[in-house]
This record gives structure tokens, C-alpha cells and sequence, in this order.
């Protein structure tokens, strides 16, 4: 039987694995890099450097393909989406059957955490429901851009006794978000934020988060929100894309 490891390498930084990780990445015998373009060759080049520090005599390799891109434009959002996950079922069932050998181990090294706006444990949910590749699978818990957001800012997430809701740009936007005190958004490519009504609203922003490039951004509303879309605007002409998340607290 072929057996999976779904591993979250945190954020970005390499010091972010957890000790757990650490074990799993040690069992693998085959690596599975999506190729995101020449843009985003950081992060392959994250996940080899984590490779080459944490895993000790054991010999493994890393099989490559590219990696399909969601349609963009005036689309249906979850559409678009279902598509994309249907290309990386493809690629992925691809991988699986030609890369990795009966009895072996393949990895799949995830940004931050499985569980949380990745959809990996999904498309290899539906490989299994498909009937065409046969293996069994774990997933290893990542530290999120959500934890190291609030660790390089100083800031609990939450308020005592309050709760917090972890959110899409999208949704933040459409104002489909609900009246927790504290508001983590996350894949906001349009500056979301700036639909915020009440500039008093204090917001602990983040691009970047763990990596050489890291860039940190607070204050009220109505103080950092030109600074931040400034800020934004000039990483992502710089490095091609951007990878940023930020905690919105009401006054």
C-alpha cells in the first residue's frame, strides 16, 4: 500500500517545522512540488531548504509538475475553484501512480497548515472516493501565517471572553462576515479592508510572515490603510505576488 503525509511547514519560516514534521518528513521517500512559476520559486526553494536541514540518512527525491492556475476575471468564484481542484486531482492522481512505488511514502509539503485554506486533504479525499488510485494518508499540523501574524505583532487574537472569525478578503468585501469582535482575513487580493467603515478599527497587517521579506504594519484604520495599500502595491511589483494576512479588531 502507498501511504501519504500531508506535512504543514508553517508559514514560512524554516524554524517553523514542528518536531512532529520533523518525524514525518524523515519517512518520506518522494517529495511532490507544485511548480507555481518563476515568480513563486521561493517557495519551492523553502521547501527543498527544509528537506536538506531536517531530513538526516535517509535518501529521497522530489518529483515536480506544474501547477494548474484558477481562472481569474468575471468568473463564478466557487466554479472556478472546483475547476482548479479537478486540474490538481489529475495532477495529483498522475504523481501518485507514476512517482511513488507500492510500499512507499510520498509528501506533500504544505504552506502553513492542511486544515486551513488548502485544499490538499480535499482533492486527496476525492482521489480515494474516485476509485482510481488506492493509499492511506496523514496529515501533520503546520503553524499558520494566523499565529505567526499575531506572534510578530505581540497581540492575542482574541479579546477575553470574545471570539474570533477567520475570513476571505472575498467575504469581507461582499460583507458576508459576522459580528466577532476580532476578524482574521486571509486571501485578500483586493485590499478588503478598506470597506471597513469605522477608521477606529485597529488592524495588525502582515505579508510575507516568517520569510527574509517579512513586512509588519499596525495602527488604526483611518492612520495605515494608505500605507499599507502603498506598501502592498510596491511588494508586489517587487517579488511578482504576495502572500499577506491581517487581524482586524473592532474599538
Amino acid at each position: 500500500m502507498k501511504r501519504l503525509l500531508v506535512i504543514g511547514i508553517g508559514a514560512g519560516h524554516p524554524d517553523y517545522i514542528t518536531m512532529q514534521a520533523v518525524k514525518a518528513l524523515n519517512r518520506v521517500d518522494v517529495f511532490f512540488l507544485m511548480d507555481k512559476g518563476q515568480s513563486k520559486d521561493k517557495l519551492i526553494d523553502l521547501r527543498r531548504e527544509i528537506c536538506a536541514r531536517y531530513i538526516t540518512d535517509r535518501a529521497y527525491r522530489f518529483a515536480e509538475a506544474h501547477s494548474p492556475e484558477r481562472e481569474r476575471g468575471e468568473v463564478d468564484y466557487i466554479a472556478s475553484v472546483d475547476e482548479l481542484n479537478r486540474l490538481k486531482q489529475q495532477t495529483f492522481e498522475r504523481l501518485i501512480n507514476d512517482e511513488l512505488s507500492d510500499g512507499q511514502c510520498g509528501g506533500f509539503l504544505v504552506w502553513g497548515d492542511p486544515a486551513l485554506y488548502d485544499s490538499t486533504i480535499r482533492i486527496l479525499q476525492a482521489i480515494l472516493a474516485s476509485g482510481r488510485c488506492a493509499f492511506e494518508f496523514e496529515v501533520i499540523p503546520g503553524i499558520t501565517s494566523v499565529q505567526a501574524l499575531a506572534a510578530q505583532h505581540k497581540v492575542p487574537l482574541n479579546s477575553i471572553g470574545c471570539s474570533v472569525e477567520i475570513t476571505t478578503g472575498r467575504r469581507l468585501a461582499a460583507g458576508q462576515v459576522s459580528e466577532a469582535e476580532s476578524l482574521v482575513v486571509m486571501l485578500d487580493g483586493e485590499e478588503a479592508y478598506r470597506r471597513v467603515a469605522d477608521p477606529a478599527t485597529s488592524i495588525y497587517w502582515g505579508a510575507y510572515l516568517g520569510t527574509p521579506d517579512e513586512i509588519l504594519i499596525s495602527g488604526k484604520l483611518g492612520d495605515v490603510a494608505d500605507e499599507i495599500e502603498r506598501v502592498r502595491k510596491a511588494a508586489r511589483a517587487e517579488h511578482g505576488w504576495i502572500m499577506d494576512t491581517y487581524l482586524l479588531r473592532r474599538p
